[in-house]
């Protein structure tokens, strides 16, 4: 069996006048803040390196298609009962959105259908770090929510009411309290919330730490390998085809996020995605100690577990035409009258990934995946300038830091938000998890343990109803997620 080659990993690339554009984006707001430039920011996220398995097998009982958090998640709980698992990934490990977003894990303000995933998803960080000696950058630090606005902090106590409900402990913050919580901003607060269970975890370090510990269990992993399609007898998955050869299974896991429209178009399911390309940005370490994990309406901030911080305006994106998103844009009305304040029309970003394209492709000849095996789509410059400012402004200590880093990513989305999981009943064996909405990296070890359960037939570790691709038939209109 041939083996995927160790090659430089080819990325969705901009013009190199593009590139030049970003970097001196980036170069005039550290100078505009009086801070210095000795080194040019970089355009890539952090993220761990990480050795792929030397050979391709000729059979797995399953291949995962696709080595973000969910896809290693769920090959690392199969491998732990004793299936043998191959995953294959286009490019790295964890270098689409599974290190492109803000490391929260959290069940604050989550959707009634996604709490129980996420509460399990807590658990589960802490039991895989126990359990493999990995390093995720998981903690259970908390997270704060501070606000000046009335109708804000209502919302948030109603979900305080029915948090109570489910077992899940979170604390209101009277204005002395919010404020006391949140003295690095040197301003008062009506109000806030402290979600005391709460964390986060490394996404530069998480994705490939799971991998790694999956092949420690005998599953292999094989990277700059994309996997073009599926084979079929009597109408079943008998096997996957990667760029490198087939491997034979009965058992297809794809948890390729934003290409998985695409990817399923080649099997005739239908799968409404869109993809929202939104933007973080980073500051190196410093001195003072800042709140971990804080959000407010204007600005976000993160510490990742080097010390560093990640900015960004919560849900605020833009949206690239694509022939995907006009084939699925009456589906996704729901979504975008909810939302129209924060997503703003993009640009050619989405025609140049080639992820929402509506083509057919062989299995014979390179596909899309294999001419952009990394998204790294331009980062919304307006963006970048927007929620640095915003950020001085709440804690003007950083300042003082300048940026090290701005990315951007494409979040893919279902039309309510929520993620499709389950065995898609037009292909048997061929089990979809995607369209996580942004919420994916948190509840990763949740939904992996659930994609493994459905695959052995053991009891659910939560209710899978309300993840049924199925859905996807019928209209959101009432029932896009709240958070």
């Amino acid at each position: 069996m041939a083996h995927c080659q160790p090659t430089a990993i080819q990325q969705h690339r901009l013009p190199a006048h593009a590139y030049d554009d970003r970097m001196n984006l980036l170069l005039t707001i550290n100078r505009a803040h009086g801070v210095g430039s000795t080194m040019p920011p970089t355009m890539q996220p952090p993220l761990r390196s990480l050795d792929s398995s030397p050979q391709l097998p000729s059979h797995a009982d399953v291949v995962v298609i696709g080595g973000g958090i969910i896809g290693v998640f769920a090959a690392y709980y199969m491998a732990r009962r004793g299936l043998s698992v191959a995953v294959v990934e286009k490019g790295r490990i964890g270098a689409e959105q599974s290190s492109r977003n803000w490391g929260w894990c959290r069940q604050q303000n989550r959707d009634a259908r996604e709490l129980p995933m996420a509460t399990r998803s807590l658990e589960l960080w802490e039991q895989f770090a126990a359990d493999s000696g990995e390093d995720t950058g998981f903690s259970r630090c908390g997270l704060m929510y501070l606000s000046n606005d009335e109708e804000e902090i209502a919302r948030w106590a109603k979900w305080r009411d029915f948090a109570r409900t489910a077992g899940v402990t979170t604390h209101m913050l009277s204005g002395r309290e919010a404020t006391e919580r949140g003295r690095a901003t040197g301003r008062a607060w009506k109000g806030g919330v402290f979600s005391p269970s709460d964390g986060t975890a490394d996404p530069g370090k998480a994705a490939p730490a799971v991998a790694a510990a999956l092949m420690r269990l005998g599953g292999s992993v094989h990277q700059n390998c994309a996997a073009r399609g599926i084979e079929l007898e009597g109408g079943r998955v008998s096997g996957v085809v990667t760029e490198a050869g087939t491997i034979k299974t009965r058992t297809a896991v794809y948890a390729g996020g934003a290409w998985a429209s695409s990817f399923c178009r080649q099997l005739g399911i239908r799968f409404p995605q869109a993809t929202v390309r939104q933007t973080i940005v980073r500051v190196p370490p410093m001195a003072q100690q800042l709140p971990d994990a804080l959000h407010t309406a204007r600005v976000s901030v993160t510490r990742r577990s080097d010390g560093s911080y990640n900015l960004a305006i919560s849900g605020r994106g833009r949206v690239d035409p694509t022939a995907q998103l006009l084939r699925f844009a009456p589906q996704f009305l729901p979504m975008f009258a909810k939302r129209w304040r924060n997503v703003f029309p993009g640009g050619l970003e989405g025609i140049r990934g080639g992820h929402e394209s509506l083509a057919r492709w062989g299995l014979d000849a390179p596909t899309p995946m294999e001419r952009a095996r990394i998204l790294n789509p331009r980062p919304d410059a307006a963006a970048v300038k927007q929620t640095y400012e915003r950020a001085v402004e709440l804690l003007p200590a950083l300042g003082h830091a300048g940026i090290a880093n701005a990315w951007a990513g494409f979040v893919d989305s279902t039309p309510d938000g929520v993620p499709g999981i389950g065995e898609v009943w037009e292909v048997p064996g061929f089990i979809l998890a995607a369209g996580f909405s942004g919420h994916g990296f948190g509840i990763g070890p949740g939904a992996g343990h659930l994609i493994a359960d459905l695959v052995t037939g053991a009891e659910p570790i939560f209710d899978p109803a309300p993840y049924n691709p199925a859905r996807f038939k019928q209209s959101a209109w009432g029932k896009v997620a709240d958070f």
